[in-house]
């Protein structure tokens, strides 16, 4: 049997209009949002990142466990060697794993296997996927639901960090396993995404994408 509390839901609830004025404005402060290559080196306080990621460990969980683990690196040694090890990683994708199909899909973007960003952005976070962790008594705890827990965790971050003020850039060199030796996260945690933060460098131009329509993405019945 359960032995947690219960306790009141803190709810309230708005008029539809309020609802509407408010689901409006947040689109529109979505639709700004853009993943930058190109950051500028100026610091951002610590205590803005981490309000952002106790946003993101608000996101609900397979049965509450909360299957997630932010590191913030700031530290510029610790960002060179994370380029150092993404790029070898990166030269051999460009190089050898990706295919022509893949490629193509990516020329707009003009990317390649070098990531200075890696280092002038003033933070990169690890995220890493849960899958067991030990409880107090000794005894293991697997995770359920980890990758869905973390993917959605991961979209809340992303979307605090861009209403603080900040851009982005979700990173995803293959194999990431070099994050748990640099950051010293234990076997039982897969890396999941390696998320550029700070501020975008002046004059950064993006790729003129559109996004799908409501209709492409979303069926209502």
């Amino acid at each position: 049997m359960d032995d947690k509390p219960m306790v009141p839901l803190v709810f309230k609830r708005r008029s539809e209009e309020e609802m509407r004025r408010s689901s409006l404005a947040y689109l529109e402060a979505s639709i700004s949002r853009r993943s930058v290559r190109t950051f500028s080196s100026d610091p951002v306080p610590r205590d803005i990142i981490e309000n952002c990621i106790k946003a993101a460990a608000t996101s609900p969980s397979g049965a509450n466990l909360q299957p997630w683990h932010f590191v913030a690196v700031s530290d510029p040694a610790v960002k060179a060697k994370i380029r150092a090890a993404g790029e070898q990683e990166e030269r051999a994708f460009y190089e050898r794993r990706a295919s022509d199909a893949w490629k193509e899909v990516l020329r707009p973007f003009r990317t390649d296997a070098n990531k200075p960003y890696l280092e002038t952005a003033p933070w990169l976070i690890a995220i890493f996927t849960v899958n067991s962790y030990v409880k107090p008594d000794g005894e293991k705890q697997q995770t359920y639901y980890p990758k869905e827990s973390v993917g959605i965790a991961t979209g809340v971050l992303i979307s605090a960090l861009h209403q603080a003020g900040l851009a982005t850039l979700t990173h995803t060199p293959s194999p990431m396993n070099f994050l748990n030796q640099l950051l010293q996260r234990p076997s039982a945690e897969k890396p999941f995404l390696l998320l550029i933060v700070g501020y975008p460098e002046e004059g950064t131009q993006v790729p003129a994408i559109s996004r799908k329509s409501v209709a492409e993405i979303a069926t209502f019945v």
